[in-house]
C-alpha cells in the first residue's frame, strides 16, 4: 500500500499549520485514507474530536491500528462517501482534507453536504492539487512509463487528480456550495517517493497510474519503461529520500 504520509510529509506541515486546531474543536477529516491528518487534529483537539472519512477499507484499517497503538481515545474513523454520507448538521467546528476532494462526482453537492455538517462560520482548510503539468512527480513518471505515448483511454477513464486544479473553479464551486471568504495560496513542496531508489521503484508500482500506463505495454516495452522509470528516480535521489518538486493550492473558505 503506498505510503501518503511519507510521500506528503513537507505538505502536511503546511496544512496543519494553516489548520491551526484549538483544544475542544471537532475536526471533520475528509478522504482521510491512513487518517494522519486526523490523528494529529485529534492531538490538538482534545479534549474535543476528529473524525476521519475515506472510502478505502484498507486505509482505515490502517488508521484505526495507528490510533490504538498511539493511544488516541478522541479520534473515529467511517467509510463512506463525504458526498452524501449523512453527518449531524452543524456539528463540527472544523473541517480538513489533505488532497482529498479531488475526486467527487459533483462536488458542489460533496461540498455542500460538507458544509451542512459544519457550524456556521467554521472554517474549510484543504490542499488541492496545481494543474499536472506543474507536477514533477506526474511529469518524470508519465514520460518515463509511456515514453511519450499519447494518453489513453484508461488515462481519461482513471480518477482525475486534477479536477480542482483551476483556483477560480475552487472558488466558484466553494462558493455555489455554501462557503464565503474563500482564499487561495499557492504551496509549493517537493514530495518523497522513497529512502532510495528501489524504494521509490517499489512505492511508484503501487500507484494506480502507473499501473494503469504499464498495463498498456507488451512485456518488452514495460521491462524498457522500467529501467527508464529507474533512471528518472536515480536522478532525483536525493541521498535523503527521492524527491519530486510539486505545486498545490491550500484553500481555505468559511461556512456561510
Amino acid at each position: 500500500m503506498f505510503d501518503y504520509d511519507s510521500e506528503l510529509v513537507r505538505h502536511h506541515e503546511r496544512l496543519m499549520a494553516a489548520l491551526d486546531v484549538r483544544p475542544g474543536d471537532r475536526v471533520l477529516d475528509i478522504g482521510c485514507g491512513a487518517g494522519r491528518t486526523t490523528r494529529d487534529a485529534a492531538r490538538a483537539a482534545a479534549p474535543g474530536t476528529a473524525l476521519g472519512v475515506d472510502v478505502s477499507g484498507p486505509m482505515l484499517a490502517r488508521a484505526r491500528r495507528q490510533a490504538e497503538a498511539e493511544g488516541l481515545r478522541n479520534v473515529d474513523f467511517v467509510q463512506g462517501d463525504a458526498q452524501t454520507r449523512a453527518f449531524s448538521p452543524e456539528h463540527f467546528t472544523l473541517a480538513v482534507s489533505r488532497f482529498g476532494t479531488m475526486f467527487f462526482s459533483d462536488p458542489v453537492a460533496a461540498f455542500g453536504n460538507i458544509g451542512r455538517a459544519l457550524r456556521p462560520g467554521a472554517r474549510f482548510v484543504q490542499l488541492v492539487w496545481q494543474a499536472a503539468d506543474r507536477q514533477e512527480w506526474h511529469t518524470v513518471i508519465r514520460a518515463a512509463l509511456s515514453h511519450g505515448l499519447a494518453p489513453s483511454a484508461s488515462d481519461s477513464a482513471a480518477a482525475d487528480p486534477f479536477t480542482l486544479a483551476d483556483p477560480d473553479i475552487v472558488a466558484e464551486v466553494l462558493t455555489r456550495a455554501g462557503f464565503t471568504a474563500v482564499d487561495v495560496v499557492d504551496v509549493r513542496e517537493p514530495v518523497c517517493y522513497g529512502p532510495d531508489t528501489e524504494g521509490a521503484l517499489a512505492a511508484v508500482l503501487e500507484l494506480r497510474m502507473a499501473k494503469e500506463w504499464l498495463s498498456e505495454l507488451d512485456a518488452a516495452s514495460a521491462e524498457r519503461a522500467l529501467d527508464r522509470l529507474r533512471v528518472a528516480l536515480d536522478a532525483h535521489d536525493s541521498g535523503d529520500g527521492v524527491w519530486f518538486d510539486s505545486r498545490a493550492w491550500l484553500v481555505v473558505a468559511h461556512r456561510s
